[in-house]
């Protein structure tokens, strides 16, 4: 702290906080009022808390990604899995102190990742999962500052069309797959058509899951059991398969690999990323061309709300059929 003569009177430069406090300058006329209101301020900092300084978060970036993972991610359905990405971006950023991240930090570091060809779609994710960290860590009280990427808008990232297979291309398949020396690939592609399942929900069924007319999907991935009805002859054949191939309760084994050469035998040329899940696709639009009801699909499809649901709305037959009629053009052409 120092109180020096200036050009225009008497300046005090006052931290009374000590260092990394708050930095305090005031011109005053005289020496005597300079010195009156340091000893004022020194009064205000030490019986006011508002004036203390705020006290730095000396614990790392990896501190806080620890606790997290210990007081809540462990319990998550894919924790580990997040846990691992936050250590690797951590890792990437430079492990900076908790106090010292920052939107501007994680922007670069972000940028940084997109020039070297990471997508779009993959940031916005490591964006959430450290959002979320520390989030719960406010919820569980462990963070008191502010979350300094609560204000990060993640990347627009244009949908990409989903695409399915048409009766013909269904027929193809099919018959590829029973070309198949596995013997559980065609039954699960079944599944999923019939279903709307995910390839992983279809290829881990077990037994009990199988009865009444109904497959009760357990494992899914928003961790919520949903039962969705079938034929009596799926049912039939599911039966069936687990008496001949079933093994320690579960009914299928591992075919993703015998899927992907049925889907070369039939000629089909599917987009990255949607091998298995063309299937579910498949089943989701064409229940929907056939009349279906988008909140009867959302509930089949385990969507948490219908938002992922209405990407399918358009290929309904009454799809914003109201705007043929409802337009004011027409409206015009009634006078």
């Amino acid at each position: 702290m120092a109180i020096k003569k200036s050009g225009k009177g008497w300046l005090a430069d006052i931290q009374p906080g000590g260092r990394g406090g708050k930095r305090f300058r005031k011109t005053f006329k005289t020496q005597g009022e300079a010195k009156a209101w340091e000893a004022w301020l020194s009064t205000q900092v030490n019986q006011d808390p508002k004036w203390a300084p705020e006290r730095r978060d000396t614990r790392k970036l990896s501190d806080l990604i620890e606790l997290w993972h210990a007081q809540h991610g462990a319990g998550l359905r894919a924790g580990d899995g997040t846990y691992r990405r936050l250590k690797q971006a951590c890792e990437a950023m430079g492990n900076p102190v908790a106090d010292r991240f920052s939107v501007e930090m994680f922007a670069a570091y972000r940028k940084q990742r997109i020039d070297a060809g990471i997508t779009a779609s993959n940031m916005n994710r490591e964006h959430a999962y450290l959002r979320a960290v520390f989030n719960e860590l406010i919820r569980l009280g462990q963070w008191s500052k502010e979350n300094p990427l609560a204000k990060l808008r993640q990347f627009k990232v244009p949908q990409i069309e989903l695409t399915y297979l048409d009766g013909e291309q269904i027929s193809a398949l099919l018959d590829a797959l029973k070309l198949s020396r596995n013997p559980h690939v065609l039954l699960i592609s079944k599944i999923c058509l019939a279903t709307g399942a995910r390839w992983s929900e279809a290829e881990g069924l077990r037994e009990t899951q199988v009865g009444d007319g109904l497959i009760e999907y357990a494992r899914t991935k928003s961790g919520k059991t949903r039962a969705v009805p079938v034929d009596e002859s799926l049912e039939a054949e599911i039966k069936k398969h687990a008496h001949q191939h079933g093994t320690m309760g579960r009914l299928f084994g591992y075919s993703i690999s015998a899927f992907r050469e049925g889907v070369e035998r039939a000629g089909l040329d599917l987009p990255d990323g949607q091998m298995t899940h063309v299937l579910r696709h498949t089943f989701a639009s064409h229940f929907m061309m056939n009349g279906g009801n988008i909140l009867t699909l959302q509930r089949i499809l385990g969507h948490a709300n219908v938002t992922m649901t209405m990407r399918y709305s358009h290929l309904s037959p009454e799809h914003l059929q109201e705007a043929k009629a409802l337009n004011p053009l027409a409206r015009l052409t009634l006078r």
